[in-house]
């Protein structure tokens, strides 16, 4: 059966219980955050929220991304997420702050791994790879503040990076070509670490590898989100429901399913919300 006769079968409408774990991103980006909890809380179920129609928020006003998330985190808090984790450094940017003062449970939100990248560094130059709106925002300008120290941090926005993830085209050669265009200036002048920045980028990590060598250390912060969201799992009382994995999207599920699958690995059942 192909992807897009199989996205028939996936549109699915799906019970919720409570104790679950809410998830949330633009769009298919979190995943890779799903998958390290996952990995983590095998037991757990997991609610995913891709705000396809929304996406990216990178390049979104800061009042927009807030708007959205918290429209987010409020669906999932609705659905019986007892812990909502916002797996979008934008958005976590824009409005973990917002998301924490408005939800009655705890969040969970995601910043670029600098303090774990200037440790790994040996040769003092270290790269963050994100969005616009990432690296735009105050809680970024406060890491580099604290962390930066004697590093030289070289911010490089890679919003069309996003776009091949959201098509499902990871060995595409454009994708290629788009990876190569960002780090073959930075190798040149001698980083040797790389921050992933935006949770789309690590379902391009085969590419950033191969492009950026063997030597160069690659940051991704997505199993340390993780590891804090089982501690606070632990400690808000959230215990093991039906080991579930469901999806849903703002977009149209027809077209979200198919790359959806291409990023996962396999079909997930996919609902289409209003919101």
């Amino acid at each position: 059966m192909s992807i897009a006769q199989n996205a028939k079968f996936c549109i699915l409408h799906f019970a919720f219980c409570i104790d679950m774990i809410g998830i949330f991103d633009s769009g298919l980006g979190g995943l890779s955050v799903l998958r390290a909890v996952r990995s983590l809380l095998p037991n757990h179920d997991l609610l995913y929220l891709a705000d396809s129609a929304y996406c990216p928020y990178g390049t979104r006003p800061q009042a927009e991304v807030q708007a959205r998330s918290l429209a987010c985190g409020r669906w999932l808090v609705e659905r019986g997420a007892a812990v909502v984790v916002i797996a979008c450094n934008t958005a976590t940017s824009a409005a973990a702050d917002l998301l924490r003062a408005n939800l009655p449970v705890p969040v969970v939100g995601m910043e670029p791994g600098l303090k774990p990248a200037i440790t790994a560094t040996r040769s003092g130059q270290v790269a963050v790879l994100a969005t616009n709106g990432t690296l735009r925002g105050e809680r970024f300008a406060r890491l580099m503040e604290r962390f930066a120290g004697g590093a030289q941090v070289v911010t490089v926005a890679c919003p069309d990076l996003v776009d091949y993830v959201e098509a499902g085209d990871l060995t595409d050669p454009q994708a290629r070509a788009a990876v190569e265009r960002y780090l073959t200036p930075l190798r040149a002048q001698g980083v040797d670490t790389i921050v992933l920045g935006c949770t789309h980028f690590p379902f391009l990590l085969p590419l950033i590898a191969d492009i950026a060598g063997p030597e160069t250390v690659i940051i991704d912060t997505g199993y340390a989100v993780a590891a804090q969201v089982a501690r606070v799992a632990e400690s808000a009382g959230d215990g093991p429901g039906k080991r579930g994995l469901h999806c849903a999207t703002t977009g149209d599920p027809a077209e979200v399913a198919g790359s959806l699958a291409r990023v996962w690995g396999q079909p997930l059942p996919l609902e289409h919300i209003d919101l």
